[in-house]
C-alpha cells in the first residue's frame, strides 16, 4: 500500500469540523473500584479536528464553548493541537461534561450538557468566513440532540450544499441511544443528513440501532441510495466496508494489541477525510471520480490510523509520521507471514 504524501493547500482547503466539545472524566481505578477521574478533551468532531491537524491537514473546529474553566482548557487544548478556532464562539454557560466509570467490570456513562455552551449555537453566529474557506466539512454526534446547535448545523449544511462549488459533506451519526429524547424528529433529522452528505460514515453499531432487521450490508445499500456518493461502515474487528456507486471494498483492521477503542471511529474518518484532502479530493464530483485503488489506499490509510489509536489508551489520535511507519512495518509482517 502507498500512503499519501502531503501537499501545499490553499487558504480554501480547511477541513473544518463542527459539534459538540466537552470534558471527558474517564475512571481511575484501585482495587476494581473508581476512585475518582482524569480529565480529558472530548467530542466527537473534535477528536476528528485533532486527528486531522496531527495528519499534517489544516483543520479548523466550529462550535461554542463555556467561559468556564473547562472552556478555557478546552480551548487551550485545541490551540496546542494546531486548530484553528476562528469558528469557535463562546457563551456565558457551562461546559458539556461526561463521566466514564466501571461497575461490575462495564462501563457505564453520565452525560451533563442541559443549556451547555456547545448546544446554543444558531444559525445566525456561523462566521462567513467558513462558508469560503471549508474544503471538507465534518459533522455529526451529540451535538445534533440538544438546543438550538441542531439547527444550525443542519442549516449549514444547506448553505454549503448551495454553493456555486460545494464542499465535501461528511457526516458520522456516531449514535448514542441513550440521549435520545425524541426519537421521531431524531430519525427525521438523521434522513435530511444523510440525504444531504457527500460521505456518510457510521459504525454496526449504529445500524443495529438504525435499522435491526436490517443487515450491515443492506443498509449500507440502502442508506447509498438515499444520496451520499461514498457510504463505510466500521466493524471492529471485521474490517471497513464501503460502497461508492457499484464498487465495495472490503479493508480488513490491521494486528494491534488493543488498549481500548475510544475514539477509533473519530480515528478513522480523521484518517479518511485527511487522505482524501491529500490526494485533493474536496468535492464530490471529485471523490465520484476518484480512481477505485486510490480509493481502496485511502481506506486503508484511515483504518491505519484507526488501529493505532486502539493501540494506546484515550482518543489519541497519531500522528502522520507514526502512521506511515507503522503501514510499513505492517505490509512487512504480512509479507513475512504469507
Amino acid at each position: 500500500m502507498t500512503t499519501p504524501k502531503s501537499k501545499i493547500q490553499s487558504p480554501k482547503s480547511k477541513i473544518v469540523c463542527m459539534g459538540e466539545l466537552l470534558i471527558d472524566f474517564l475512571p481511575i481505578q484501585e482495587g476494581g473500584q473508581t476512585v475518582g477521574f482524569s480529565m480529558h478533551p472530548g467530542g466527537a468532531p473534535l477528536n476528528v479536528a485533532v486527528g486531522v491537524a496531527r495528519l499534517g491537514q489544516p483543520a479548523a473546529f466550529a462550535s461554542k464553548e463555556s467561559n468556564d474553566v473547562f472552556g478555557r482548557y478546552l480551548r487551550s487544548f485545541i490551540e496546542q493541537e494546531g486548530i484553528d478556532i476562528r469558528f469557535l464562539l463562546s457563551a456565558d454557560a457551562p461546559s458539556t461534561l461526561g463521566f466514564v466509570a466501571i461497575e461490575d467490570g462495564e462501563p457505564v456513562f453520565a452525560f451533563y450538557g442541559e443549556g451547555a455552551a456547545d448546544t446554543l449555537l444558531t444559525a445566525e453566529e456561523v462566521p462567513t468566513a467558513l462558508f469560503e474557506e471549508t474544503a471538507i466539512l465534518h459533522f455529526g454526534s451529540i451535538s445534533l440532540l440538544r438546543g438550538s446547535t441542531p439547527a444550525a448545523v443542519l442549516a449549514t449544511v444547506e448553505r454549503l450544499k448551495e454553493n456555486a462549488r460545494p464542499p465535501l459533506l461528511s457526516f458520522d451519526p456516531n449514535l448514542r441511544p441513550g440521549l435520545v429524547g425524541d426519537e421521531t424528529a431524531y430519525r427525521g433529522l438523521l434522513d435530511k443528513f444523510f440525504s444531504l452528505a457527500d460521505i456518510v460514515k457510521l459504525s454496526a453499531a449504529d445500524i443495529a440501532w438504525l435499522a435491526p432487521e436490517e443487515t450491515v450490508g443492506s443498509y449500507a445499500a440502502h442508506l447509498l441510495a438515499q444520496g451520499p456518493a461514498l457510504v463505510a461502515v466500521t466493524r471492529g474487528g471485521r474490517g471497513v466496508l464501503a460502497l461508492r456507486g457499484a464498487d465495495q471494498w472490503e479493508t480488513p483492521t490491521f494486528p494491534v494489541q488493543v488498549a481500548d477503542t475510544v475514539g477509533a471511529g473519530d480515528a478513522f474518518s480523521a484518517g479518511l477525510l485527511a487522505g482524501l484532502a491529500e490526494r485533493g479530493v474536496s468535492s464530490r464530483a471529485a471523490l465520484e471520480r476518484m480512481n477505485s485503488d486510490e480509493l481502496a489506499n485511502t481506506l486503508r490509510f484511515a483504518a491505519a490510523v484507526a488501529a493505532l489509536t486502539c493501540s494506546r489508551a484515550g482518543a489519541n489520535p497519531p500522528r502522520r509520521e507514526e502512521v506511515v511507519a507503522f503501514v510499513d512495518r505492517s505490509v512487512g509482517y504480512q509479507s513475512a507471514n504469507q
